[in-house]
């Protein structure tokens, strides 16, 4: 029987300062991922790692880009981008475009970490602040048969880049 469980985690805001590490935690608050703020110079990388401490996926991000722009990387090698389209007053939409792969779309409230990850029409992931009490928390649900790293990864670069706007308007 397919698993047509969705899996939901919790990622706490405010920690994604550079320089910084925090867990990704299931809801059963079992840390399984942990990201590794590296502090460099012109451009923030943060590092997803498994328990073991191995290396899943990197992401990066040009701070000085015109169009919000972050990179995940898989191996070292880009592995998908994730922009925020411009353009959209009503609402805020990101793309995430995996190399050579499907193109994920992102819609909704974002700066209220209320939206969805759509590939094709379908959801494939919902963020939501209303599922965990904790301030600055907020869940990310993915659903089966996807890559959870890449859907997480994807969520904090859209975190990251939201924010950058908001402190930059």
């Amino acid at each position: 029987m397919a698993d047509t469980a969705w899996t939901r985690y919790k990622l706490q805001r405010r920690l994604f300062s550079i320089g910084e590490d925090f867990w990704i935690e299931n809801d059963q608050g079992e840390e399984l991922y942990k990201v590794d703020g590296k502090a460099l110079t012109l451009r923030e990388t943060l590092v997803i790692e498994d328990k073991n401490e191995a290396e899943l996926m990197t992401i990066e991000a040009k701070l000085l880009a015109v169009r919000p722009t972050m990179k995940i990387l898989r191996e070292g090698k880009l592995y998908a981008t994730v922009t925020k389209k411009l353009l959209t007053f009503l609402h805020q939409h990101y793309t995430v475009q995996v190399e050579g792969g499907p193109v994920y779309e992102a819609e909704g409230n974002i700066t209220s970490h209320e939206y969805e990850v759509r590939s094709n029409g379908a959801p494939v992931a919902q963020i939501s602040r209303k599922w965990f009490s904790v301030n600055d928390a907020f869940g990310v649900a993915v659903g089966p048969g996807q890559d959870h790293v890449l859907m997480l990864a994807a969520a904090i670069c859209i975190d990251e880049i939201s924010e950058e706007q908001r402190e930059h308007h």
